[in-house]
């Protein structure tokens, strides 16, 4: 009698997991990178439900990227044209 495992296959490729890393890696990367810095900003910022909503909501960076291009700081640059 042979013995069935349902999550082996022998179509099975370990390379495929491999590669796979290759593309989640950077991107767990890049949405922790982006989760932090607008944590931190709406944390100094005192917006507490956007700190809530994105302490919560996992949207793969997507919500943290939107969160960062609505609330930018002000460069100096910018600062200076409006005086």
């Amino acid at each position: 009698m042979m013995y069935f495992n349902q999550w082996y296959s022998p179509e099975f490729n370990p390379t495929f997991m491999l590669g796979a890393m290759q593309w989640f890696l950077p991107l767990i990367l890049l949405d922790l990178i982006l989760r932090g810095v607008a944590l931190w900003r709406a944390a100094k910022a005192g917006q507490q439900w956007w700190f809530i909503a994105l302490l919560v909501v996992n949207s793969a960076g997507i919500l943290p990227l939107i969160y960062l291009l609505l609330y930018r700081e002000k460069t100096v640059s910018s600062a200076r044209k409006k005086r």
